[in-house]
């Protein structure tokens, strides 16, 4: 980028070509104010309060750019005057409550640095306001239609819910639906209060003030939030260690500034009565608070007497995706060290196993090929099977922001939903036909000649076997099973083949199938054929991981067949290195997975089971079988906020920190790791999963070392090369860091593969695997297909968002079916419906939408009470044996 040299009060000073006067002035160390501008949004000029003079010309400094050589002054007389005229001219307008003592706002700041009097502020007011939201309120007279709210919908949140009304002096922002703040399109991000000048936007209570800008002193805390995937840096406001606010950090390197509603306002859940503070203890039927010791040798007794009646594979322990990498590096080896089994697994076996194996056997590694600031540069998206508008927000926003701004989008998923509305081309094949509908955009990228043909001589194997299979998808026949019209597959194959920079992005509905290993590996066949990972031609293929460390579980070994860093526990070298590091042998034969654990439950053979921080009754599918699996374990031990549907059905609970609460590092969708820092102390008598693990193993009479968090982390990286160089005290000085990073004195690698795939042999794998079909098909019975997700205010079960003001934004489960469905199974919206598989039966509010098509249903699983997951089959992948939740026959029925 060429930067230019100019001159401001006299300084020279550089700045890259095009930037705005304000941004130079600022880079000059020269403040001034602009009340409607934010460096986050595109200039208006609208308030006329930066005024500077440009070479003898007086210009709004927010809207003119810089030019070789320029001249500016700031400070003249005459400046100032303009500028402060201009601010009093703002003020006089508003009540004298804009500029009250104590009054944290940007413009109230702004006034005292210019002398202006709070008396300036005459207004009368009378406009009113809006607190029909429950984390956003409106002051209308405070407002003076700067306009940055409304731009921070707009170009950063994508959400376009706010406009401005009136004429004149009576221009206030509102809801662009026209009716209350909280039945508008708005969906909490907080930018506009993040933005507001003047308070006419806050959030209420005590976090009223402390915005990422100017507000009053308090304690903050950085931190990595506790949620999606996205990986989200936040400070964390405390006053009287409580928190007070949670704020995107400006600098965040996925956030950008930017944050969601559960990530930027659900915290409730912290000082919900709910919340488990005292360890409890099942007795004569019921479980009973306890002290700790007493909890902890009762496990340490159960688990003991599980080992002596039926071996170490009698014990099984499920780990968190919520939990710290520390956390779960400390759990698998528990498991192996104390108890001496593999039998243990997280919480991605039913959501991105397949991920890491389709990835692993196609490029090498079972991370996602490129970062999202890379991705973020594509000039075509192939999103697939996600839904980040609601699942992934900060992600869909800028995904959005890349599409207004020239790229390229094609959608494939079964729902208009999202993203899929600001497509060029929407693919909405029947859940289930996912591998036919990639071999149809195959088979055309092969036909007509847009594949790299150098790339795929030189970096590639299994071309002949995949040319001969694709020779079974033409569009038609892709057309007949998927019910994508020819024309709309040829359309998007020739966007993403024609492209001089695509990105895949990818979801569940990719993974959630009975041949999720073969959606991924077929998905990635297409980056393979454009030459378009590991080079500069494209941006890969890249997972959105779910929950807030999915990816940091599984890197620090929390599954069955593999320990830290993905070695095998088949290999006898990498076992060697880990036993060299814990002193100990390691078993050689893999370990249970969930479903297998619960099997083996059930069958009498599986006699303690340890789930951390997972509400298994409530998520997993087949529910009714899981929790007589449950029941059927003598001992059930469970680490839990709130006591879940799982706990209900614990011998032992033991109350753990939340995210908020802890310390350690995640690692989010883009294999970054990043730190987690303690805001708030956890109530009561609750611990640390950290420090429950390690008091139990000390129980059983065995010290498991890392006695702090960043302990852990460093024994991984000296267990597993592709994390050592990694540390906290890395973490604290450079903030993210992405692995593989082998080198503490080298950067972490970001993007993959750019000399060779890490196969065997070097290559990227080209899959041949025919389109099978799904485990479930519609019948008379059962005539209409029950997809499961997300939905933007919940996460998961719920049980954390549930707790706090999401639920007055969300407060129910829907069924979303089609206007024609609706009418031919006499269901109106509104009403509730009972929803029956073969497996269980449900209860959900009906709710009409084309969003939705013919012959298909659609639900979230944040309420547990509705039992969505009785409805869903034990039908798994084939490969790593994830759930198929995205193909369930159902029919619906009055209550």
């Amino acid at each position: 980028m060429t930067r230019i040299a100019i001159e401001v009060d006299g300084t020279g000073v550089e700045v890259p070509e095009g930037t705005s006067l304000l941004a130079a002035v600022r880079a000059a160390g020269v403040e001034l104010p602009a009340l409607c501008s934010d460096d986050r949004l595109s200039p208006a000029g609208s308030c006329r309060t930066c005024l500077v003079r440009a070479d003898g010309h007086v210009a709004a400094a927010c809207v003119t750019p810089s030019s070789p050589g320029a001249r500016i002054e700031t400070t003249t007389d005459d400046l100032v005057r303009l500028r402060r005229d201009s601010v009093e001219v703002i003020v006089s307008a508003l009540p004298p409550r804009a500029l009250a003592e104590g009054n944290p706002s940007e413009l109230a700041h702004v006034c005292e640095s210019l002398g202006i009097a709070p008396e300036t502020a005459q207004g009368s007011g009378g406009r009113g306001g809006d607190d029909s939201h429950p984390y956003v309120h409106l002051d209308r007279d405070l407002c003076i239609a700067c306009g940055r709210c409304v731009r921070m919908c707009s170009e950063v949140q994508g959400t376009f819910a706010l406009t401005l009304v009136g004429r004149g002096g009576d221009t206030v922002v509102a809801p662009g639906t026209g009716g209350p703040w909280a039945e508008s399109d708005c969906v909490a991000c907080g930018g506009c209060v993040d933005t507001c000048p003047t308070g006419a936007i806050i959030q209420p209570g005590p976090a009223r003030g402390l915005t990422s800008g100017v507000g009053p002193a308090a304690a903050r805390t950085r931190t990595t939030c506790g949620y999606c995937g996205v990986g989200c840096t936040l400070d964390v406001v405390t006053q009287d260690g409580e928190v007070a606010a949670v704020l995107p950090a400006r600098d965040g390197p996925v956030n950008h500034g930017h944050a969601c509603v559960k990530g930027r306002f659900a915290h409730g859940f912290r000082t919900s009565p709910e919340r488990l503070t005292q360890p409890l203890l099942r007795r004569a039927g019921a479980l009973e608070p306890v002290g700790w010791d007493e909890a902890l040798a009762h496990v340490a007794g159960g688990l003991r007497a599980a080992v002596d009646t039926g071996g170490p594979d009698a014990v099984a322990a499920i780990s968190s995706a919520r939990a710290t990498n520390e956390e779960n590096y400390l759990v698998q080896k528990f498991m192996r060290v104390v108890i001496g089994t593999n039998n243990v697994d997280n919480c991605s076996r039913l959501c991105h196993s397949p991920s890491a194996a389709g990835l692993t056997a196609s490029f090498g590694l079972s991370g996602g090929t490129d970062s999202f600031d890379d991705v973020e540069r594509a000039d075509c998206l192939l999103v697939v099977g996600a839904n980040p508008v609601e699942a992934h927000p900060v992600v869909g926003a800028r995904l959005l922001n890349r599409v207004l701004h020239g790229a390229k989008l094609v959608v494939a998923d079964p729902r208009a939903v999202g993203l899929a509305l600001h497509s060029d081309v929407h693919l909405g094949p029947r859940p289930g036909t996912n591998v036919a509908l990639f071999h149809g955009l195959a088979h055309i990228l092969l036909a007509e000649g847009l594949t790299d043909e150098e790339f795929l001589r030189a970096r590639a194997t299994g071309l002949p076997e995949l040319t001969e299979l694709l020779a079974d998808y033409p569009p038609d026949r892709v057309a007949d099973i998927t019910g994508v019209p020819a024309a709309d597959l040829v359309a998007a194959a020739r966007l993403y083949g024609r492209a001089e920079r695509p990105a895949i992005v990818y979801g569940l509905g990719v993974t959630e199938h009975l041949h999720g290993t073969d959606g991924v590996r077929s998905l990635a066949n297409l980056a393979i054929l454009r030459g378009a990972v590991g080079t500069d031609r494209g941006y890969g293929v890249n997972p959105l991981r779910g929950q807030n460390n999915v990816q940091g579980a599984s890197d620090m070994g929390a599954l069955p067949d593999l320990l830290p860093g993905y070695g095998k526990v088949t290999d006898p070298a990498v076992r060697s290195r880990a036993e060299r590091v814990w002193g100990v042998a390691v078993p050689a034969r893999p370990g249970l997975r969930i479903p297998d654990m619960f099997a083996a439950a059930r069958a009498g053979d599986l006699r303690a089971l340890w789930v951390i921080g997972e509400d298994v009754c409530a998520t997993d599918p087949d529910a009714n079988h899981v929790a007589q699996a449950l029941d059927a374990c003598p001992l059930v031990v469970c680490n839990e906020l709130f006591l879940s549907e799982t706990a209900r059905h614990a011998d032992v609970v033991l109350p753990v920190a939340s995210w908020l609460e802890k310390d350690g590092t995640f690692v989010n969708f883009d294999r970054r790791f990043q730190r987690v820092r303690p805001s708030a102390p956890p109530p009561g008598e609750t611990r640390t999963d950290f420090d429950i693990v390690r008091a139990l193993a000390t129980t059983m009479g065995v010290d498991l070392g890392c006695a702090t968090p960043a302990d852990a982390l460093a024994e991984c990286a000296r267990l597993a090369p592709v994390f050592a160089g990694l540390s906290h005290d890395r973490l604290d000085r450079e903030g993210a860091v992405p692995w593989p990073c082998p080198d503490p004195d080298r950067p972490g690698e970001a993007k993959l593969y750019l000399e060779r795939f890490a196969t065997p042999d070097g290559r990227a794998h080209l899959a041949a695997t025919p389109y099978l079909l799904p485990g479930e098909q519609p019948d008379d019975s059962y005539p209409l297909v029950l997809v499961t997700g997300r939905r933007w205010a919940h996460y998961n079960s719920g049980s954390m968002t549930r707790r706090g003001g999401n639920l007055a934004l969300d407060p129910v489960d829907f069924l979303d079916l089609h206007p024609d469905d609706a009418a031919r199974y006499e269901v109106r919206g509104g009403e509730q419906v009972t929803v029956e598989s073969r497996h269980g039966r449900a209860r959900l509010i009906a709710r009409v939408s084309e969003q939705t098509a013919p012959g298909q249903v659609f639900c979230s699983f944040h309420f547990p009470a509705s039992g969505v997951n009785r409805l869903t089959s034990d039908h798994a992948d084939t490969v790593t044996s994830c759930p198929e939740y995205k193909v369930t026959a159902v029919r619906v029925a009055p209550p």
